[in-house]
């Protein structure tokens, strides 16, 4: 059975009622829940694909590919891309990842991020800011790759700075002036976590800590770093999930999206006692 189309939802509503504005409210409503569209593919007894995800939240809905099998993940691309949707499936095995590049050789794999990204157009970047992804360590990769590859999918400019952790923190200072160009950073850490604190006290824009569970046996498989991010002094530092380095990419360019490559950007100035200059 299918749902009614525009008129009929008008001719049925009208009878309800007679006011003109409350039927055009009324229509207005089901119109911003979707269920004016008719033709939706059907949910099967495995899924149920949300083809309006993009209306509502801005991007269209991910596949997380952990426990489902290549065959599965296939037929839910298959309603993605028969949308003309973007596709991202995140935290794939190795042997989905093989199936399914069978099945989409142009997809873009990332054997370390675990994703497999197919668009359905050509690629190329939104009108907004950029997010700079910026590690600890060489050792959350993994997770910066995921979040790396997120911000793809959402056509949002990236930019990775790897291995940038406190322990040498002259590294860190190298990278100020394109952390301070960000409309938004994704920074990843595990063990204590302290990069965020930093960060987030050089820049004017969100910081979104991603915890990892890297680290030695205190390090209680990243709660440690979770803990840390969450109590953290630096006002615009918040915190997702561990290991969740797709949470951390989407959020990021969510708040970038809403940000113009043309808006006006604080420009880094150094401080004298970074340029060994003294100060009075």
């Amino acid at each position: 059975m299918s749902l009614p189309d525009q008129q009929q939802l008008r001719t049925l509503l009208s009878q309800l009622y007679q006011n003109p504005q409350h039927l055009e409210r009324a229509l207005a409503g089901l119109h911003s829940l979707g269920l004016h569209q008719t033709g939706a593919p059907p949910a099967s007894d495995e899924h149920d694909i949300d083809l309006l995800r993009r209306q509502r939240c801005g991007f269209p809905e991910v596949i997380y590919g952990e426990g489902k099998s290549a065959e599965q993940i296939i037929r839910i691309m298959e309603q993605l891309q028969d949308a003309q949707e973007d596709t991202l499936v995140t935290r794939l095995n190795p042997a989905a990842a093989a199936s399914i590049m069978q099945r989409y050789p142009q997809c873009v794999h990332s054997e370390s991020g675990r994703t497999i990204r197919l668009m359905s157009m050509q690629e190329g970047n939104r009108d907004c800011g950029e997010v700079v992804v910026i590690t600890a360590g060489s050792t959350d990769r993994a997770i910066a790759d995921e979040a790396c590859e997120t911000l793809r999918w959402m056509r949002v400019p990236v930019t990775l700075l790897a291995d940038a952790g406190v322990a040498g923190p002259h590294r860190l200072l190298q990278h100020l002036p394109r952390l301070q160009q960000a409309a938004a950073i994704v920074c990843i850490a595990g063990m204590e976590a302290a990069l965020p604190s930093v960060v987030g006290g050089y820049v004017a824009c969100p910081v979104i800590g991603v915890p990892t569970s890297v680290g030695y046996g205190a390090s209680l498989g990243g709660l440690t770093a979770m803990l840390s991010m969450l109590t953290c002094c630096s006002s615009n530092v918040v915190c997702v999930n561990v290991d969740a380095g797709f949470k951390g990419g989407y959020t990021a360019g969510l708040i970038a999206s809403r940000v113009s490559q043309t808006a006006p950007i604080r420009p880094f100035r150094s401080h004298p006692r970074l340029q060994g200059e003294e100060v009075f």
